[in-house]
């Protein structure tokens, strides 16, 4: 493995990054306040406990896993697709530097930053709630697995992506109403046995219940369909990663 080729790459994308950190970390904080504030102020004073976890509690893996996603998506996407717009990615195509290592540069710097404003988020959460981690490998485990699979498909996107609106259109479309619709901010026994069903077709539900269990111990569904259900998406996304690159889906003119 080119290891320096690797590190390059990976140096650079952190680097970028690191050029607007402030703005990267201060955004999260605000929004964890804020969500603090509305839902755990305004709606938490009616809503007793969940599951047993005080309703401010329950609400940081939902918290979590809706910036986790996000960010790992918006991270990867731009990542690859300003190379694209800017030509240089015919430069890395024709490195001494594998697909493979392209994509592990680039998805490991997306994952990282991740996994360091998801860090900051967990920080700010325990201000303001009685936080426990009742399983805190599997809290990691989760953490860096889900910020790894989104973003590869970060990835995706942004090698799909031909401007910058459709960078936008996945993880404000798609994304954010599923992470919404799937239990981050509610157990799905709140509802009606109908809509419980139609819940459990969202594939988001699975992940951020299977970090909250290890949280609190708590879960909508088992926790070993939570870890099957990360590694299909893990699975598919390195599929079609693979594909893209065999096959030079919007890479080489």
């Amino acid at each position: 493995m080119n290891i320096y080729g690797v590190w390059a790459i990976y140096r650079f994308e952190m680097a970028r990054w690191g050029r607007t950190l402030f703005q990267s970390l201060v955004s999260p904080v605000i929004s964890t306040v804020l969500y603090f504030v509305v839902f755990g102020s305004a709606i938490g004073s009616r809503i007793s406990d969940v599951g047993g976890v005080s309703y401010g509690a329950f609400l940081v893996p939902g918290l979590l896993m809706l910036s986790l996603l996000t960010q790992s998506v918006s991270n990867a996407s731009f990542g690859i697709y300003f190379p694209k717009f800017t030509g240089t990615i015919y430069e890395i195509l024709s490195a001494p530097i594998s697909y493979l290592e392209v994509v592990i540069a680039y998805v490991g710097a997306a994952a990282t930053k991740s996994v360091i404003i998801g860090t900051v988020i967990l920080i700010t959460a325990a201000f303001f709630v009685d936080l426990r981690i009742a399983h805190p490998a599997a809290m990691v485990l989760f953490l860096v697995l889900t910020a790894v699979t989104f973003s590869l498909l970060g990835f995706i996107i942004g090698i799909w992506a031909d401007g910058f609106e459709k960078l936008q259109i996945v993880p404000l479309l798609v994304i954010t109403p599923l992470v919404f619709l799937g239990g981050s901010f509610y157990s799905i026994e709140m509802l009606p046995e109908f809509w419980q069903k139609v819940t459990l077709l969202n594939p988001v539900l699975y992940l951020i219940s299977g970090f909250r269990w290890s949280f609190y111990e708590i879960s909508d569904v088992p926790i070993s369909l939570s870890i099957a259900m990360i590694s299909v998406f893990l699975l598919v996304c390195l599929s079609i990663v693979w594909w893209m690159f065999h096959t030079g889906y919007k890479l080489k003119a």
